[in-house]
């Protein structure tokens, strides 16, 4: 960005601004200053205006910051470029603007690279170009031939309607639309996409809520009503109806003229959940994620910073929108590590929600059965409001969680279904019910090896072994570096001598083919489901029945309702409790209780099996005896213990390079003059445990402090101080969640 800024000062025509014709505008770049621009005499903008400006030979957008600090200046010749075009958009609001330069402060992040997450589709900053519908003409329609004559039976109700929107209704070509239109039949119209979620209804009745719901609800109403902000967790077992509650906020907020977010981890937003919006409001939501077209991202950005748009739901970059009028944000599975973004600005989406909620002075609500320890220490703290429900909605039973050991009830040699869970699920396809086998492990076989030598087949650009697929051979899941099955070992030479070691989703699915051949099986997986409406498919057939058996991963244990789906069997309950991370143990349970309550959620009791090599570990005996706040509680004490968050603040130093040698340098210098005292100790540098990711060589560093500490500005003062090659990428993670 150097040479950018160096090539703009070299070009600019020299601009003698009178007072007040300068403004401060902030680029979507990752710099970390608003700059000067001349403002034409002919132009009035104001902060947080959208602008175009030059800036290195390129046309960029760009948002207007502040009155240029350049105004106090008594004499001289400034060289600034004019700003070129005032877009047509409502300004974005100051508690935006503030809420983009806190995020930068806080993760040590350029000011506009947060940015750029606001203004993230340029191509929206300009009204959509008309498209063009066809609109009956004539009162009264003259014998046409057949296929003509479909389309104008079609067209007699008046409606304006696009030309592929014609075509497929009438089951005819274009050519047939362009016919009539030159016969007169047909006018042109001009169309413009409108913004999603114009009109949703608040007024429209939901379902009748309990006593405790209601309660709830009044209290989010209120807090809505109040517009004085604060954090209200909505804690409720699985099956709760959470999502009802905070529909009536959402009411509140629309009825108030208010724009409303709810916040959804990605692999969430399924087509029950809009259908559920779609009945309590009367139509579809505005969407904002990784799945939508350039087209639907321009027409949702628009939407929402013109205020057309009332509701979105989206996954965590959605709070980066501009919303014009926002008035409440609803953070769903608020424990979800997906909230936390891992690359570019690493931030986590839930305590940045919390940071919007109170720069705006409106509500913010986390909704979660399983709480992450954060927040639930906010709650013991007093600092946010708690909500409970503690009972199923319609007077659904919890499930029945039985430990399954499997050093006593072992599965055949070579299987991984323990006779027990085999049993259950005869019953259970007997009686007509739907199985989900849950394990948190893609592909066929985690792990392919030499049985002759000994040989791993290992990623070459990452420190990770290669999954086995199926049909697919070996793919790296980190990197996405792909290989087929080699016929002989790699190392030895030997034929035939690769076997597979471990299970995955796949392997589980060939296990139940084997044992349940009629049964209809379905495996779920972010692998078989390569997208938002493919995945939605998939999740319509088991609401169904058309699928007596699910085998899925993570992406099938999140908020779906499957009626008829009574036996949850987790293949591996110890996954995940291994490798020493910080939040290990938290996140093992709550999604094993996440899965669990899959299961019995509407009239049908549930029951879940959990395999254990280690049916006596606290988490195994906190989730078989549902006691959630004594884990907690156990949890929370270990952690002040060792003086980890909640109690103490950290921040992740990563040092990346293709060069070890250089890499580990840099780490080694880092760590010579890292923060060391009473309130502050610096951990490493070590190798990461993913050491090597994508060609890259890795060594962390692991800060801590006291919570009183400003781990910011001693993180930023230190890394300042050493001299980094241009080779050399320093990453600074504040509040890491994870330490791969």
């Amino acid at each position: 960005m150097r040479d950018l800024f160096q090539e703009q000062e070299s070009v600019d025509p020299v601009v003698k601004p009178a007072l007040g014709q300068v403004k401060q505008v902030l680029v979507p770049y990752p710099v970390d200053k608003a700059y000067d621009y001349a403002v034409p005499a002919e132009m009035d903008v104001r902060d947080g205006d959208y602008v175009c400006v030059p800036l290195g030979g390129r046309e960029v957008p760009a948002v207007v910051w502040s009155a240029s600090a350049s105004l106090q200046r008594d004499k001289g010749d400034f060289k600034l470029k004019y700003i070129l075009e005032h877009y047509n958009l409502p300004p974005m609001p100051e508690a935006h603007r503030e809420f983009i330069a806190w995020v930068a402060k806080y993760t040590l992040s350029p000011l506009g690279s947060v940015l750029k997450m606001a203004v993230s589709v340029a191509s929206a900053m300009q009204p959509p170009a008309p498209a063009i519908g066809y609109q009956i003409c004539i009162e009264s329609i003259p014998k046409l031939p057949e296929k003509q004559q479909i389309v104008m039976d079609i067209m007699a109700d008046g409606q304006v309607r696009r030309p592929a929107e014609i075509a497929d209704l009438a089951g005819v070509s274009a050519g047939v639309v362009k016919t009539l239109t030159g016969k007169g039949l047909l006018k042109p119209v001009e169309l413009t996409n409108p913004a999603p979620c114009r009109h949703p209804d608040p007024m429209r009745d939901g379902p009748e809520l309990s006593d405790i719901q209601a309660a709830a609800a009044d209290h989010l109403r209120g807090a809505v009503r109040d517009k004085s902000g604060g954090v209200h967790l909505l804690d409720g077992v699985t099956g709760a109806g959470k999502t009802e509650v905070y529909f009536e906020a959402v009411a509140e907020a629309l009825k108030a003229g208010k724009q409303a977010l709810i916040l959804l981890p990605e692999i969430a937003l399924s087509n029950a959940f809009l259908e559920r919006f779609r009945k309590r409001f009367g139509c579809d939501p505005a969407l904002w994620h990784s799945n939508l077209t350039p087209a639907q991202r321009r027409i949702a950005w628009r939407g929402v910073a013109e205020g057309q748009s009332k509701v979105v739901i989206g996954a965590r970059s959605a709070l980066f929108l501009p919303f014009a009028e926002l008035g409440l944000i609803i953070v769903d599975e608020e424990h979800d590590p997906a909230y936390k973004q891992e690359e570019g600005v690493r931030y986590h989406a839930r305590d940045m929600a919390v940071v919007r909620g109170h720069l705006g002075a409106l509500p913010v609500v986390l909704v979660s059965a399983t709480p992450s320890l954060e927040t639930m220490q906010n709650v013991w703290d007093g600092k946010y409001h708690h909500l409970t429900l503690p009972a199923r909605f319609g007077g659904a039973s919890l499930p029945q969680i039985d430990l399954v050991d499997l050093r006593v009830d072992k599965p055949d040699r070579g299987d991984f279904i323990a006779p027990s869970l085999r049993a259950g699920m005869i019953e259970t396809l007997t009686r007509g019910e739907q199985v989900l086998l849950f394990l948190n492990r893609r592909g066929y076989a985690p792990l392919t090896l030499c049985r002759t030598c000994g040989h791993r087949m290992e990623c070459p650009r990452c420190s990770a072994w290669l999954v086995e697929h199926k049909n697919a051979g070996l793919s790296c899941h980190h990197c996405g570096f792909h290989a087929s099955m080699p016929k002989t070992c790699p190392s030895c030479s030997d034929v035939s001598s690769l076997v597979a070691c471990g299970p995955g989703v796949e392997r589980i699915a060939e296990e139940v083919e084997r044992y349940f051949p009629d049964a209809r099986v379905m495996v779920l997986a972010s692998d078989t489901a390569d997208n938002q409406d493919e995945l939605r498919v998939m999740l319509e057939k088991i609401r169904r029945g058309e699928v007596d058996i699910i085998i899925g991963t993570q992406i099938v244990a999140k908020g779906h309702h499957f009626p008829q789906l009574t036996l949850v069997g987790v293949i591996d309950a110890d996954l995940g409790l291994q490798g020493g991370e910080l939040r290990a143990s938290e996140r093992v349970y709550q999604l094993l209780h996440q899965v669990a309550g899959r299961a019995g959620r509407a009239e049908k009791a549930g029951s879940v099996f959990l395999q254990s090599f280690m049916p006596d570990h606290r988490i195994m005996r906190a989730l078989a005896e549902g006691d959630r706040d004594g884990f907690l509680a156990v949890e929370a004490e270990e952690r002040r213990m060792a003086e980890m968050p909640p109690f103490a603040r950290l921040a992740g130093i990563i040092v990346t390079a293709r060069d070890e040698r250089q890499a580990l340098e840099v780490a080694k210098a880092l760590g010579r003059c890292a923060p060391q005292g009473d309130v502050i100790h610096t951990l490493g540098p070590a190798p990461a445990p993913l050491s090597k990711l994508r060609g890259r060589y890795r060594f962390r560093l692991l800060v801590r402090a006291e919570k009183q500490v400003n781990i910011q500005k001693a993180v930023a003062d230190w890394i300042v101080s050493i001299k980094v090659p241009s080779t050399v990428r320093v990453i600074v993670d504040i509040d890491p969640q994870s330490f791969m």
